[in-house]
């Protein structure tokens, strides 16, 4: 299939066109609501766990926020050179072509299905304990929110819109009342109780940065939000750099306010392998009703998330097909803008996430592969910087080469790192096979002989 040209694509009213009717505040919405998902709630127990030291503790939460800020005005300029909806996966196909077009749209579509179906079961179970009729019934509880959303996506792309700002004002406005709670009455602060805690040293310290790092980039992960709808946007020029450098400084804000909030309240000791550190800063100040209260707060912060995802993923598998790395039936879209085929496989797939469930290894594969296609964005800027230089660039990452180039380097010494601290966590050479960056590699190596069979199975379609 011919790549269509992006003069034909920019979302004009009709039937098999995406609508271009969003708004900055959408865009800040859907990096918010897609951004600040079930993550936060562990990963400052597991950051506490691998680093029980308050000001290592915030400094990766600062470190990674500083790479998401970098990371977004670099890639804010690729989205407005090439306002074309799906994510990075327009980036790497337009620079790199198909192949690496392939890797980066397939390995972004799945692993935001499997967060949908992640964040979903995490919603069921916090319901479960809210209503004991549901505690035995998670998955048939997340596949209903699944279907839910997906229901309410196939109607218009305003009517998307309108759920995603409400359920990001709702995330907000339920993290400022919990940061605010502990502020004001927790009483007084905790953090001088866990000074007889020792973080590691030496090549110990090393592997639980990277261990550390891995977590807080997947919570952070999200703030790519907007371009997955940048033919979409009614101002791309505009719109884009703006909702992803405000989006990002947000979702700092908040992070940075609620790991200090649960500081304030908890000795890092107890934050430390905590699976929900927030809730156990809930109970300690709301007493008994602390739990039910969290959970009540985090069911509405989550609900963004999901409806962000399943958007998301949509947009990939449409971009895709229209590029004919996917049935050319994904392209379509109804009269509401929305890509019915590319929503029905991305929330059917969902679907099956949610049936055979998600665990942590499947999750730092996803940490892997996002950190990748940071990467391949990253390198994208230098290539065609120096390939198109009289394309029509609206907005320019401010800081470049620097900025980006700095980007890049995190993200290949970030992979790297993650290699070696698995070789030399690895005890014995089969402890390595089992290793999330082994795996990762792995899944990369069997890629293109399936991108050979989708380019075939395409063709012949």
């Amino acid at each position: 299939m011919q790549q269509a040209s992006e003069g034909s694509i920019l979302g004009t009213a009709g039937r098999g066109r995406l609508l271009r009717v969003l708004g900055v505040g959408f865009g800040l919405a859907v990096i918010i609501g897609n951004t600040i998902g079930a993550g936060i709630l562990s990963t400052p127990g597991k950051v506490a766990e691998q680093l029980p030291n308050p000001w290592l503790f915030i400094a990766v939460w600062l470190f990674g926020g500083v790479y998401a800020l970098l990371g977004a005005v670099s890639i804010a300029e690729l989205g407005t050179m090439l306002p074309r909806s799906g994510g990075q996966y327009v980036f790497a196909r337009h620079a790199l072509g198909d192949y690496a077009g392939f890797i980066v749209g397939w390995s972004d579509w799945i692993s935001t299905c499997g967060s949908t179906a992640f964040i979903s079961l995490v919603i069921a179970q916090y319901g479960g304990v809210l209503v004991p009729s549901l505690s035995g019934r998670v998955s048939a509880v997340a596949l209903a929110i699944v279907l839910g959303f997906g229901i309410i996506q196939w109607r218009v792309i305003r009517w998307r819109s309108g759920v995603q700002n409400v359920t990001s004002l709702l995330k907000t406005l339920a993290y400022i009342v919990l940061v605010l709670a502990c502020f004001v009455w927790a009483g007084r602060s905790h953090v001088e109780s866990s000074g007889s805690v020792q973080a590691p040293t030496g090549v110990k310290l090393f592997v639980a940065l990277i261990l550390a790092l891995q977590s807080v980039i997947y919570t952070y992960d999200g703030w790519t939000g907007v371009i997955y709808f940048s033919e979409e946007v009614k101002d791309p020029d505009r719109d884009i750099p703006r909702s992803m450098v405000g989006g990002v400084l947000s979702v700092i804000a908040i992070y940075l306010l609620v790991n200090l909030a649960v500081l304030y309240v908890l000795p890092i000791s107890e934050v430390a392998g905590s699976d929900l550190a927030l809730g156990k800063a809930a109970q300690a100040i709301f007493g008994p009703n602390g739990d039910r209260i969290f959970r009540s707060l985090m069911i509405l912060a989550m609900l963004s998330a999901v409806n962000a995802c399943q958007l998301m993923a949509t947009r990939v598998l449409f971009a895709m097909s229209r590029d004919g790395l996917f049935s050319t039936r994904g392209a379509r879209a109804n009269k509401g803008g929305t890509p019915t085929v590319a929503l029905f496989f991305s929330t059917c797939v969902a679907a099956v996430f949610v049936l055979v469930g998600t665990d942590n290894q499947v999750l730092a594969v996803v940490a892997f592969f996002f950190v990748v296609n940071y990467a391949i964005s990253f390198a994208t800027v230098f290539l065609l910087r120096r390939r198109e230089p009289e394309r029509a660039r609206p907005y320019r990452a401010w800081g470049y080469p620097w900025t980006t180039g700095l980007t890049l380097l995190v993200s290949i010494a970030f992979l790297a790192g993650a290699v070696a601290s698995d070789i030399s966590s690895a005890d014995q050479p089969r402890d390595f096979l089992k290793s999330t960056s082994f795996l990762s590699i792995a899944v990369l190596a069997a890629s293109y002989p399936v991108f050979r069979l989708s380019k075939w199975l395409t063709q012949r379609a």
